[in-house]
């Protein structure tokens, strides 16, 4: 099976070091990282699981792509994803940089888990549009790539307006990282067959999987893509080998189990143990 793992909460109590050499030596596939910069006190934005309040670990991310670097420095072959990175909160000039780099040194191992966020509140002080958060993140996308392929490149958005400029490093895998759009919006699949690699829902059932799967596949086929090259990751499961297999032989490319809290490293790593003989 190709499994990943993600990270819990507080994602910086166990040093992504030794959880991404403890992973890869287990033989997980990937490790992803997620982000929520600055969450703030008082919002009137639900929790999407819940339709609450906003849960305190939501204040106890780390910075992902710090992270994923250090993660990169003890790794030879897992692969470092964010689960995922919120593009309207980003510069694209920036964070285009951040993944060649990052993209560079690992060998070309980092995968690219884009979102567009549920917190209002975030996304605005971030300077994001959240109202219109997808068609900021689509032309974001649009930016990156021109950096990452064009020797030098230009772009006149509505939210982006530069002269030619030249980007370096590129990355090492070609054109660029997979990117795969997370969620489960309404026009997520067609956004991922004209903007993307792959999807990535979290927590869905092997029945609405597969019925995803096809429609994937139609769209793919419909735009002149081939829906072989179309990934799907299920993030954020139980450790369940049963449940997995169910969810592989529905269509999925990879599945993202989702460790529980410890507070020491030994604690991980006996986890981690347990996880791997459990689905791997």
């Amino acid at each position: 099976m190709t499994i990943g793992t993600s990270v819990p909460l507080p994602a910086y109590n166990i040093d992504p070091a030794f959880m991404a050499k403890k992973a890869e030596d287990l033989g997980f596939d990937s490790i992803w990282y997620a982000e929520h910069p600055a969450v703030p006190v008082h919002s009137d934005s639900p929790f999407p699981s819940t339709g609450g309040e906003i849960p305190w670990t939501y204040s106890h991310f780390t910075e992902p792509y710090i992270a994923l670097a250090r993660a990169s420095a003890v790794t030879t072959t897992i692969k470092l994803a964010t689960g995922i990175t919120l593009v309207p909160e980003r510069n694209p000039l920036l964070l285009a940089k951040e993944i060649s780099t990052l993209d560079l040194y690992s060998g070309g191992r980092f995968i690219f888990g884009v979102g567009t966020g549920w917190l209002r509140e975030e996304t605005e002080l971030m300077g994001g549009d959240f109202p219109r958060r997808w068609s900021q993140t689509r032309e974001a996308l649009d930016v990156m790539k021109k950096l990452w392929t064009q020797e030098e490149a230009e772009h006149h958005g509505t939210y982006f307006d530069f002269p030619p400029v030249r980007s370096y490093p590129k990355p090492v895998q070609k054109p660029y990282p997979p990117i795969l759009i997370g969620g489960m919006a309404k026009n997520v699949l067609s956004r991922v067959v004209d903007h993307a690699d792959g999807w990535m829902p979290n927590r869905i059932t092997p029945a609405a999987l597969e019925d995803a799967r096809w429609e994937l596949d139609r769209l793919a086929t419909v735009a002149g893509r081939d829906p072989n090259a179309i990934t799907i990751t299920i993030y954020g499961q139980e450790p369940d080998r049963a449940a997995f297999k169910s969810l592989l032989d529905a269509g999925a490319d990879r599945v993202v189990v989702r460790p529980e809290y410890v507070e020491t490293e030994a604690e991980m790593g006996e986890q981690l143990e347990r996880i791997a003989e459990a689905v791997l």
